[in-house]
């Protein structure tokens, strides 16, 4: 036993020491005739291309040289337009080849062959572009995060790519023009260059240039593409106009109130690159009527329910403003500021007609780029319209109530890229409301910081908060904010510590997600990997957390939180995995909705297991469960979520996702009765499914269908009143009904068809019902009926988009006028 200890002990401390080969290069050549764009390597300017050859593993055997039978062959090329690339990706036979439509920026079941282009050559941001054997098309951008290099696919770039599936394999060609990437004016360039292939039968993928995956970072393994010469940035100004017809339909049944509505709307999003680093975004009289609706849920917790950003504009290209994490999209044309006032300022002879759940967004603005000295800048602006509810008396008179002011919201970015993939960050998030409404102001310093060697990590961030004019005395509250880290990111042991401070004045939910203050936080990692594959898995990895929380002012415990993790994939590509953890006893300062009250909760011990089976077979399966057992109450909770895809064809699959959220005898909030806050134990159902279908006609054209249905029910058992010491005392007198029943029914169909680059036209249907009421015990299908013969929220949608390019336009002109 000891000696094993003592090999355990030997291995984290010694990395094992790979010889690590220089950086691979490719002499850029201009192409000498054109190329058409067919997947076709045809022409005869491919015959003397470089050529980028020799592709190592790095999954799942790291250092294992690529199997001739399945070489891939990349051939580069430019021009005074753009970037030409093909190439050839050998396989065993036609069956070898994974590939089905999923859409855009979805990977799915596809083998693909991707570049990922370091233009600055500054190891830390770089442009990715995607290809899968059936023509689809994956573009990213990459830029640094706490643990090395993140990926942001909601960055989307206009590029011409064709593929050809063969006997042997599939070729591919690849043109992205010079405005699809950005890069500096210097007359001779070197850019970092790696190149990616995955094969997902066999879960392999292979790089050109060797990646240690022990070693933090991607891009400071990278190769390089040498001696561009005289390439200029051009003109980047592109359009984006859009009309939209929507019909609406809700049964009323109300005198005067019409069950259909309609719009038609017209506006536009405008891309300009201000110069060769800079691009400014704008989006004119935004249109978001056919974002995927919210997944509701009914909220138990004390905090926000946090969604998605499903609106394209504020999803793409957003990696700069997201440093600090001190910006929540959702904010801006989000619920205006007073919405939940209006029920509370009513008379009593009055009712609210209408009280809109968001503002309207008049216009946003996004300017963005990096220097070439590593200056990244950031700038976000946004203007949302005020919003006004409408109330109405007994007699018909009506008055306007504004939930929210004129608003502007604004963010300063500015990021500087270190060497060693480190660097510091300033971020200012501002929120002016014209009138009496105060205003918000949150200012953060951040850094990180990395050896030469990328093995250890340091940093942090320094955030104050500023709210001006708040409450009734119209003061300035201002309060701080810090978290600072440190730990070791390369090799085989990894390890990280952290603390995380904030004031009880500390705010900054007006433009970020913002739960609670006055607290301190002190995290600990620590994890193994084994990369190296064994006769049963391909990876292990194991690793051990330990959570402590204290309230800040008074400095009190709240809570703490010990696990260990397992999880890794096995030889027949199964990914697997198990976490054990136990909380002690913990004071609960939130459940009580009322500041310094706390809630003295119960220890209890955890258990969670997960498994994903083979995704490039037909079908698949991924389950992950999880258990609670709290040491009162006899209180437990289960957690099942099944996902099940089907594939029935390369263009049609279906997958169904279940999640079963049992709870027994959990003790929580109910309701306030007077000075008494009552709790309850309670009994909690919840089932959801979502239901998904996907038909793809070909690469440009597809249908997707999603049906979703959530069901949460809440039965007390039992009422008690919290008391002074945290305690519950047993309450018998309580009178009221704390019981809830909530049912939410969406439906999303969405036909999409790519007439043109960059250009779309869109048919939507929406459906949507919801219901809410007291009573309890009628399960799951009875409740599933009801919300179906419920009055249906149905939207129907006509959108099209049209991309021009101001380069394509002014060539085309030059045809024209030539002819």
């Amino acid at each position: 036993m000891c000696r094993i200890i003592l090999c355990f002990i030997f291995n984290i401390l010694i990395n094992c020491c790979v010889a690590q080969e220089p950086p691979k290069s490719i002499v850029a050549q201009r192409a000498a005739s054109l190329i058409k764009i067919d997947g076709i390597l045809n022409e005869a300017a491919w015959k003397n291309a470089p050529s980028a050859l020799g592709y190592t593993e790095f999954r799942p055997t790291p250092f294992k040289k690529e199997d001739t039978a399945k070489r891939t062959e990349v051939y580069m090329l430019y021009s005074d337009e753009g970037i030409y690339l093909g190439g050839y990706c050998h396989e065993r036979s036609r069956d070898s080849i994974s590939a089905e439509l999923n859409g855009r920026d979805g990977f799915g079941n596809n083998d693909y062959i991707g570049f990922i282009f370091d233009t600055y050559n500054d190891k830390i941001n770089a442009f990715e572009y995607f290809i899968t054997p059936l023509g689809e098309q994956m573009d990213a951008k990459m830029s640094p995060n706490q643990n090395g290099n993140s990926e942001d696919f909601s960055w989307n770039a206009v590029w011409k790519s064709a593929t050809k599936i063969n006997s042997d394999g599939w070729s591919f060609e690849i043109f992205i023009p010079f405005s699809a990437i950005r890069f500096s004016k210097k007359p001779l360039q070197d850019w970092g260059l790696n190149i990616t292939r995955r094969c997902q039968k066999t879960g392999q993928q292979v790089v050109w240039n060797t990646i240690d995956v022990t070693k933090n970072g991607f891009l400071t393994q990278e190769g390089f593409w040498k001696g561009l010469k005289d390439i200029k940035p051009p003109l980047r100004l592109q359009f984006s106009p859009y009309f939209s017809l929507y019909a609406n339909h809700f049964p009323y049944h109300q005198s005067g109130v019409k069950d259909w509505t309609s719009s038609v709307n017209g506006g536009m999003d405008l891309k300009y690159g201000i110069s060769q680093a800079f691009t400014l975004d704008m989006t004119l009289i935004p249109d978001f009527g056919q974002v995927q609706s919210d997944n509701h849920v009914l909220n138990l917790s004390p905090f926000e329910v946090k969604f998605n950003e499903n609106r394209s504009f504020f999803t793409e290209g957003t990696e700069l403003f997201n440093k600090g994490n001190l910006f929540y999209s959702r904010r801006v044309g989000g619920t205006p500021l007073h919405y939940y006032d209006v029920q509370n300022g009513l008379n009593s002879n009055e009712h609210i007609v209408t009280n809109p759940s968001e503002t309207k967004l008049i216009n946003a603005t996004k300017f963005s780029g990096r220097m070439q000295n590593g200056l990244g800048i950031g700038l976000f602006n946004a203007v949302s319209a005020a919003s006004f509810a409408t109330i109405e008396d007994n007699v018909g008179n009506k008055r306007k109530v504004e939930t929210s002011p004129l608003t502007n919201y604004n963010i300063v970015v500015l990021n500087q890229s270190l060497k060693h993939n480190s660097s510091v960050t300033l971020v200012n998030t501002n929120v002016l409301r014209q009138g009496s409404d105060y205003n918000a102001n949150v200012t953060a310093a951040l850094f990180d910081f990395n050896d030469k060697k990328n093995m250890w990590n340091v940093g942090g961030n320094f955030s104050t908060s500023n709210l001006t004019g708040y409450l009734a005395g119209k003061k300035t509250l201002t309060g701080y904010s810090h978290s600072v880290y440190f730990g070791k990111t390369s090799g085989h042991f990894n390890f990280n510590i952290s603390q995380d401070l904030s004031n009880h004045k500390f705010n900054s939910n007006d433009l970020g997600y913002f739960t609670n203050n006055n607290f301190l936080n002190h995290n600990i990692y620590a994890g193994y990997h084994w990369t190296k594959p064994t006769n049963w898995y391909n990876n292990l990895n194991l690793n051990f957390n330990g959570l402590y929380t204290q309230l800040l002012q008074p400095l009190t415990y709240q809570n703490a939180n010990f696990n260990a993790n397992i999880n890794g994939q096995l030889k027949n590509l199964w990914q697997l995995g198990a976490v054990v953890g136990y909380e002690p006893e913990n004071n609960n300062f939130y459940e009580s909705r009322e500041p310094g009250r706390v809630f003295k909760s119960w220890s209890d011990w955890f258990v969670s297991v997960f498994f994903q089976t083979n995704t490039s077979k037909k079908y698949s399966l991924n389950f992950q469960g999880f258990y609670v057992d709290r040491n009162s109450f006899k209180s437990k909770r289960y957690n099942f979520d099944f996902q099940q895809v089907y594939r029935f064809s390369r263009k049609f699959s279906i997958s169904l996702r279940t999640n079963l959220d049992p709870r027994t005898n959990e003790p929580g909030y109910a309701d306030r009765n007077g000075s008494d806050i009552i709790f309850g134990r309670r009994n909690i159902n919840t089932i959801e499914n979502s239901f998904n279908i996907k038909y793809s006609f070909n690469d440009h054209m597809g249908l997707t269908t999603r049906i979703r249905h959530y069901w949460s029910e809440v039965a007390y058992k039992q009422y008690y009143t919290l008391a002074l010491n945290g305690a519950l005392d047993k309450n018998n007198t309580y009178a009221g009904n704390a019981d809830q029943n909530y049912n939410t029914f969406t439906i999303d169909a969405v036909y999409t068809w790519q007439f043109a680059p960059g250009s779309f036209i869109n048919l939507v249907w929406k459906e949507n019902a919801t219901t809410f009421d007291y009573v309890t015990g009628h399960g799951y299908l009875k409740n599933f009926d009801n919300t179906i013969v419920s009055p249906q929220n149905n939207n129907f949608s006509f959108k099209i988009i049209y991309f021009l390019d101001y380069l394509t336009l002014k060539n085309r002109n030059r045809t024209v006028t030539k002819s």
